[in-house]
């Protein structure tokens, strides 16, 4: 583990925005040579709890993982047109990279930590298993982080 703010210094994710996620998998699994994998929608909020910029974040997103390394996922995300960091991301910049994701334990000291260094919360929610926290690194990384715990 990493001494950093993050306690990790292992990116787990790289998650691309798409408009697509079906047709984006597919393009990914011939590029890389691995197989298609199963794509999914989030739960709603009744499950997730999401909250986006303060607000409670009814939105959802297709999803997709490739396995592109012991410990790396590319996750391709497909928003549904509400609001949401996925949205946004959409809205504003196009499909890309939008986020690099660490594995962390201690969410909510991780997200006061790094608020107090200038990186605000995003969007937060939860997952079958754990929780998931976007956290805009823009002005200091010129990237999102997402931090996942699992329980």
């Amino acid at each position: 583990m990493g001494k950093g703010i993050l306690g990790s210094s292992i990116v787990t994710q790289i998650g691309f925005i798409v408009r697509d996620c079906d047709a984006s998998k597919k393009k990914f699994a011939e590029f890389l040579g691995l197989e298609e994998p199963p794509s999914f929608w989030t739960d709603g909020i009744e499950k997730s709890q999401s909250v986006y910029r303060g607000q409670p974040c009814p939105a959802k997103a297709k999803l997709a993982f490739l396995k592109v390394g012991e410990t790396l996922d590319i996750e391709l995300i497909e928003p549904d047109g509400q609001p949401s960091v996925w949205q946004e991301f959409l809205d504003e910049k196009g499909e890309g990279i939008q986020h690099i994701a660490f594995q962390i334990k201690d969410t909510k000291g991780k997200l006061h930590a790094l608020g107090e260094a200038g990186m605000p919360t995003l969007q937060t929610g939860e997952y079958t298993g754990g929780r998931y926290s976007y956290v805009d690194a823009m002005k200091e990384l010129n990237v999102v982080i997402e931090l996942l715990e699992n329980d």
